[in-house]
């Protein structure tokens, strides 16, 4: 059982837990060697270990309580990743003196903080109703060659979660190696009809989709620019490694999750029980309280220190953290074995009590 207890006030955790990994692998660029290995362990391995060993849960905020340094962090992680992603091309790709060992395990770190750091800071800065917050969110997701889930994610995805109109909702029993192209070709196509239907409906501004391509080929022309066609190879493998991560986020926090279709043919509304939740604290302040989905698509634009986590009753909890339960995602057979009966469970107390 977890104990709904933290020693550490929260935005210490998320400071501590997302600015960490990104100084520990600048400092493998810097002095290469075994440097490398702190940063990678501390993805791969600390992460879960701590929430292993220390059953905690991060408490809810209070009901209105405010984060003053909740955007000053966004922000320095947001700049911290545009100087980073060109950095870790130029220290697997370059001249940066790096043995291949070294470079491997920068690839396989830098991937890990893009995909598990940088894209819950991006999710959260396009939420943000500041202009200029949400450009850098944009920026951050357009290093990663996923710059049209700024629109897909709020105009398609919020609206249609765990309906067949969402290509980022996974029915029961898609495997995610299905679900991958679907959602990412298929989050493109609906970003962009619903930015033209914004724009045929009146609303102002130039289509959105022109910037997203130019910033995604500037991208790939700057690691062109740092190591020829081995940087550009490296970026564009660092931001497929950074962009799975968010698709198998998707494919976890959503899977086989459904909204009852009405007599009317709309959807019932979205409520607790149409987003798989964790409660483990760690990955939880790595990740920006991403694992508290359930309450993050009941207030889009709450900030993420303040996400509540509900009850086991009231919505689905994985049963594991969100980073082990997308590796296991990443072995269909296993994924759809494990969670047959969960799923199977939930929805059948959620028939009883007549939330169905």
């Amino acid at each position: 059982m977890f104990r709904r207890f933290l020693p550490l006030p929260p935005m210490t955790l998320f400071a501590m837990a997302t600015l960490t990994p990104l100084a520990l692998l600048g400092a493998g660029v810097w002095l290469g060697g075994a440097w490398v290995l702190p940063g990678l362990l501390y993805m791969a391995v600390l992460t879960i270990a701590l929430d292993r060993l220390i059953r905690w849960t991060a408490p809810d905020a209070p009901e209105g309580a405010e984060f003053p340094a909740a955007d000053a962090l966004l922000i320095a992680i947001g700049v911290a990743h545009l100087i980073g992603f060109p950095v870790a091309v130029w220290a697997i790709a370059g001249e940066s003196g790096l043995s291949p060992l070294a470079r491997i395990g920068l690839f396989a770190g830098f991937g890990l903080v893009f995909g598990q750091v940088s894209n819950p800071a991006a999710h959260e800065l396009i939420h943000r109703g500041n202009r200029w917050l949400y450009r850098l969110g944009v920026a951050v997701y357009a290093t990663m060659l996923n710059a049209h889930h700024a629109s897909a994610h709020r105009l398609v995805h919020h609206r249609h979660v765990a309906t067949p109109m969402d290509p980022n909702s996974a029915p029961e029993g898609m495997g995610f190696y299905r679900f991958l192209p679907r959602a990412y070709l298929g989050s493109f196509r609906a970003g962009w009809q619903a930015e033209t239907a914004r724009r045929s409906g009146g609303a102002g501004g130039m289509h959105p989709y022109p910037a997203y391509l130019l910033a995604q080929a500037g991208s790939l022309g700057l690691g062109f620019l740092i190591a020829g066609w081995e940087g550009l190879f490296v970026w564009l493998a660092l931001a497929a490694h950074a962009t799975a991560q968010l698709m198998l986020s998707d494919y976890v926090q959503h899977y086989g999750l459904a909204r009852r279709q009405l007599a009317d043919g709309r959807y019932e509304p979205v409520s607790a029980r149409h987003s798989w939740n964790a409660p483990h604290w760690f990955t939880s302040g790595v990740m920006l309280n991403a694992p508290r989905h359930s309450d993050h698509h009941a207030h889009p634009t709450r900030p993420y220190p303040a996400l509540r986590l509900p009850e086991a009753d009231a919505a689905p909890w994985l049963p594991w953290s969100l980073p082990v339960a997308s590796a296991v995602a990443l072995f269909p057979a296993l994924w759809r074995r494990r969670m047959r009966h969960r799923l199977l469970r939930w929805t059948a107390a959620s028939t009883s009590s007549g939330l169905e």
